[in-house]
């Protein structure tokens, strides 16, 4: 029996946290703000997440237009206890991963961007 779409986004939500085990957690949002997929620890509210997720992503979007930096590739905020990063999936979604405080970056950047490319076929 073949997979759902939201399966097949969760199977590549959990094999980009393998590629980068310092993702902990995972997640595909529609821009208006609707969970698609989730691969989030327990007791995080997938609401509140993908609320959030989009509402970045949206003003990241703005601020770099505004500012003449172009389209936007990512955001990143970093607080002490780790990393949340977003990166658009086409423009209908976004990929949010959290990352452990001590996170090889670059590694997370790669699985991402390597995952939204998958996303993008299965979010259209």
């Amino acid at each position: 029996m073949a997979k759902s779409r939201s399966d097949q986004m969760v199977e590549r939500l959990r094999n980009m946290q393998a590629a980068a085990p310092d993702i902990e957690a995972s997640a595909v949002v529609s821009v208006d703000g609707l969970i698609m997929a989730s691969a989030l620890q327990q007791g995080v509210e997938e609401d509140r997440v993908s609320a959030m997720s989009a509402a970045m992503l949206s003003l990241g979007e703005r601020i770099s237009g505004e500012l003449g930096r172009g389209s936007l590739e990512q955001v990143y905020i970093k607080g002490d206890k780790g990393a949340i990063v977003l990166t658009a999936i086409g423009e209908e979604a976004v990929l949010t991963a959290m990352s452990r405080h001590d996170a090889k970056l670059g590694m997370i950047f790669l699985e991402m961007r390597r995952a939204a490319e998958d996303l993008v076929k299965l979010v259209g």
